[in-house]
């Protein structure tokens, strides 16, 4: 089998710990192959003691059997865009870490316990954390693991654009607002946590829909999970559509963007994240 490892670039300790995981992976007969960005900081990286394994594109993670993430949540949805269906482990190294549950140095004991469980039954161990797939006119964005947002040409004074939002065909809030964020409950720690959105737990089937800076209108909403979320824009010469902070499509308003729960979920593998621990370190 082949396990496939996205690491935090310039980071030593997450390049160590791909490093140990490597030789133990080997050890077990394991293939291992790693991101191209993960790829090139290896020869030359005092830390990396192991063998050099395979590099593909990090969209390409997804022909792997398992894939590990080793850093903070911005690397762990890096690794996911790739991912696909392909099980994911997150090992935390970040601050907080709602996306990666594996503690640094209970890692690589639990990562290949996972692998030989998978070489026993052939599967691994998962739970399903939905995503949310944006479209419009022509397009679509890879999905989102943590929120869709939609907004004008630029935040603050001046900026925004008129918008109205309508969840499964009814209106549920129009007006002027630097944008509007749509959220997994997942995502809703992050970035719609911020705009003041409602935190919500993570077992609960459902999607946060959330004003940014709006000037009147209704409050955040949790819709149902597979509500279809359409956003028109317009009042703006232009606007964007930004998947989990990375993946965007440039808008010609007006127009209108769809958002709803894509057809293919993470499979997060490892030990459940305790969500009440991590949210103690919010404060």
């Amino acid at each position: 089998m082949t396990v496939g490892i996205v690491a935090q670039r310039d980071n030593d300790r997450a390049m160590a710990l791909a490093s140990t995981l490597t030789d133990r992976l080997h050890d077990v007969s394991a293939t291992v192959a790693v991101d191209e960005t993960t790829g090139g900081a290896l020869s030359d990286h005092e830390a990396w003691d192991a063998a050099t394994p395979l590099t593909r594109p990090v969209e390409e993670m997804r022909a792997c059997d398992l894939v590990v993430s080793i850093g903070g949540d911005g690397t762990f949805l890096y690794a996911a865009r790739g991912a696909g269906s392909t099980p994911i482990m997150g090992v935390n190294l970040g601050e907080v870490g709602f996306l990666n549950a594996l503690a640094p140095e209970e890692a690589v004991e639990t990562v290949v316990a996972e692998v030989e469980h998978i070489q026993r039954t052939g599967s691994a161990r998962t739970r399903a954390m939905p995503r949310l797939r944006a479209t419009g006119d022509g397009w679509g964005l890879s999905p989102a693991l943590n929120e869709v947002v939609v907004q004008g040409s630029h935040r603050g004074s001046g900026g925004g654009a008129e918008f109205e939002v309508r969840i499964d065909g009814s209106l549920y809030t129009s007006g002027h607002a630097d944008g509007v964020l749509v959220a997994t409950p997942t995502g809703s720690t992050a970035y719609n946590l911020s705009e003041g959105g409602p935190l919500v737990h993570p077992a609960v089937g459902g999607i946060v829909i959330s004003g940014m800076a709006q000037a009147d209108g209704m409050p955040p909403l949790v819709a149902d999970v597979d509500s279809d979320v359409t956003v028109s824009v317009s009042a703006t010469d232009e606007g964007c559509v930004v998947s989990d902070g990375r993946i965007r499509a440039e808008l010609s308003p007006p127009e209108q963007v769809t958002v709803t729960r894509a057809s293919e979920p993470i499979r997060l593998a490892g030990p459940p994240l305790d969500f009440f621990t991590a949210l103690e370190k919010l404060g």
